[in-house]
């Protein structure tokens, strides 16, 4: 009977270990999902991975080194990325991640540098905060940092 007892928490426990590994990679497409959007200009992609309602804000350090923080309007950054003229290449390269669940919400932090024609902007980290609506990750909720400082390895 102990024997049966320790097989079935041994299996309950890998079933978690499993769901657990599973909800991560889906987490990691629906960040990767944004950004195929974001990078083909396409809103009804990156509107594919958002929640009816999200939060959108970014911080860092403006050039006297004070902390700046705004809010800003989801739609504002969808319209501002499908509006960048064909003449100016960009890409946002995902440099490092992290990412955690627990039940129904999951949070991704990612590294980023940013390009615009060939050259270094800045970078940061996006840090993604999701819910599990019924069997489907919705990003609620995303915060960026961006600065210049730290990036490259030199």
């Amino acid at each position: 009977m102990k024997k049966i007892f320790i097989l079935t928490l041994f299996f309950a426990g890998s079933l978690l270990s499993y769901a657990q590994k599973n909800d991560e990679s889906l987490v990691k497409q629906v960040v990767e999902t944004f950004f195929e959007g974001f990078h083909k200009q396409d809103s009804v992609l990156m509107k594919s991975v958002l929640a009816d309602e999200v939060v959108l804000q970014t911080t860092g350090r403006n050039k006297e080194g004070k902390t700046l923080f705004k809010n800003e309007k989801i739609e504002k950054l969808i319209t501002s990325i499908t509006s960048i003229p064909d003449s100016v290449a960009f890409e946002e390269k995902l440099t490092s991640w992290s990412i955690q669940v627990d039940r129904t919400m999951a949070n991704a932090w990612v590294g980023y540098e940013f390009w615009i024609n060939g050259n270094f902007s800045h970078c940061g980290i996006n840090s993604f905060q999701m819910v599990n609506f019924d069997g489907e990750w919705k990003i609620i909720y995303l915060i960026d940092t961006r600065g210049r400082e730290g990036c490259l390895e030199e």
